[in-house]
């Protein structure tokens, strides 16, 4: 039963004496994992999420009762903003959530409020887009190459957002876009695009006690709900966003701005979001989070099981009030495997949302450690770090061994197969060296300053703000 719309509380199931208890069957179909783990801890637990549509797992993990399965009953919340979330993770009032990449990474090193916090699950791939005004955009149309069909070539570079801004310089005027949180995913992006087209995102700069991350700034970023990018666009507050769905195609559906580049196009499978938990939760209730763990696996590998079979369930799913609460038609534009650029401009993305293909469930140290370096470039980390400073972070946070445990259960359980998974036997928790960038610089997360070195704009070795 639901009792509004921002709180989707458990399943029915009977209880004694305040305790569920589980039915005959369902401990003899889990009793090897039972026996294997222990029983969780804790039962009943409330998990946090943002309304966008990488928050699928937690509510496909609820609706078809795979949190049930592990013995779990959960209530699932949205959240206002990422800051209330990951506060809330902090101080217990939430037992999980849905969380930014760079969240439980920035909270262990103290940017913004300094906590430990872990992920042991990796919710998605991809998932993001930048979006600009339909002014913004007229103007850069005529600076992109178009094909024999007559639409603009993809993916498009910021080279061509470049002339626009450089003129609202020479007017005086700024130039805003907005990204979803100084430690997300869409500020690290965005700031990745425009610097690989020649266009600096500016500065953060803690050791003179400014955070607002615009110090030398071409582009002016600043943070705006993800709800409320589409708004504020149209307000003309800002003049383009970096944003995750429903949210870029809302802009297309409400024909106000066109998006321009997809973060697939930005970084081919790139880490998106995770699942984060404070690390004294952890410690208390280790069963609990396996568990969780393995009931956030069999979701992700529903959602893109027999070919995105499943995709169209999910997005009604994700369409109710409770989860996203946006125009089913809207989140299928991206969850169904197309995306539509400009209005009409509708193109196969397969790989647009991606929540287990590709290992992207596994909490890869390499996908830490990129984040970190893109904490160092835009002077998040003020002061140089060495590369075994970046592994000892990466190494607190991201819990592969409880992944792991996690997916040995599920194999265990016959609900999943080895092949399924990475083989745990040889992994190293690095990913082969990426180079689908749109810049075509390598990324080996073995060499974080090395890959920092090799970027034209950001800061990198001694350098200091």
């Amino acid at each position: 039963m639901k009792t509004s719309s921002f709180v989707t509380k458990v399943r029915f199931c009977p209880k004694v004496l305040g305790k569920c208890m589980l039915s005959s069957a369902l401990v003899l179909a889990a009793g090897s994992a039972y026996a294997e783990l222990g029983e969780p801890e804790k039962e009943d637990l409330k998990f946090g999420f943002i309304k966008l549509t990488d928050m699928a797992p937690l509510a496909v993990a609820y609706e078809k009762g795979f949190f049930e399965d592990e013995g779990l009953y959960v209530s699932l919340e949205a959240q206002a903003n990422w800051k209330v979330l990951l506060d809330r993770v902090i101080d217990g009032e939430l037992d999980g959530a849905h969380m930014l990449a760079g969240q439980p990474l920035g909270a262990t090193i103290g940017i913004g409020t300094k906590a430990q916090v872990i992920t042991a699950f990796s919710m998605d791939l991809n998932g993001n887009a930048i979006t600009v005004s339909n002014d913004v955009w007229q103007q850069m149309k005529t600076h992109i190459p178009t094909g024999s069909d007559g639409k603009p070539v993809h993916p498009i570079k910021a080279d061509a957002l470049k002339p626009v801004v450089d003129s609202y310089k020479d007017q005086g005027k700024p130039f805003n876009m907005g990204m979803v949180f100084p430690v997300s995913t869409h500020n690290y992006e965005l700031r990745y695009w425009l610097a690989a087209g020649g266009i600096n995102p500016g500065y953060y700069a803690p050791a003179k006690g400014d955070n607002s991350g615009q110090l030398k700034a071409d582009v002016l970023l600043s943070v705006t709900p993800p709800p409320q990018m589409p708004a504020t666009m149209e307000a003309g507050t800002i003049k383009g966003y970096c944003v995750g769905e429903p949210w870029n195609q809302q802009a297309v559906f409400m024909g106000i701005g066109a998006p321009v580049v997809t973060d697939y196009e930005i970084w081919q499978n790139n880490p998106e979001k995770v699942f984060g938990v404070s690390k004294a939760w952890a410690d208390q209730y280790p069963n609990t989070h396996i568990h969780v763990v393995k009931a956030l696996i069999r979701a992700a590998h529903w959602l893109d099981e027999n070919n995105n079979a499943n995709r169209a369930e999910a997005v009604k799913m994700l369409a109710k009030s409770e989860y996203v609460g946006a125009d089913a038609k809207v989140i299928a534009n991206s969850m169904t495997g197309t995306f539509e650029y400009e209005k009409g401009d509708k193109r196969d993305v397969p790989d647009f949302n991606v929540f287990f293909r590709h290992n992207a469930t596994y909490p890869y140290y390499s996908d830490a450690i990129w984040y970190l370096t893109q904490m160092r470039r835009w002077g998040q980390i003020a002061e140089p770090k060495d590369d075994a400073w970046f592994m000892n972070i990466a190494k607190q946070v991201y819990r592969p061994e409880i992944y792991r445990a996690a997916a040995e259960s599920l194999i265990e359980d016959g609900v999943m197969k080895a092949s399924d998974f990475p083989n745990f036997d040889t992994q190293d928790g690095f990913r082969a060296p990426q180079k689908h960038f749109i810049d075509d610089i390598v990324y080996d997360g073995h060499k974080p300053n090395e890959y920092l070195n090799k970027f034209a704009i950001g800061l990198k070795g001694a350098d200091k703000l």
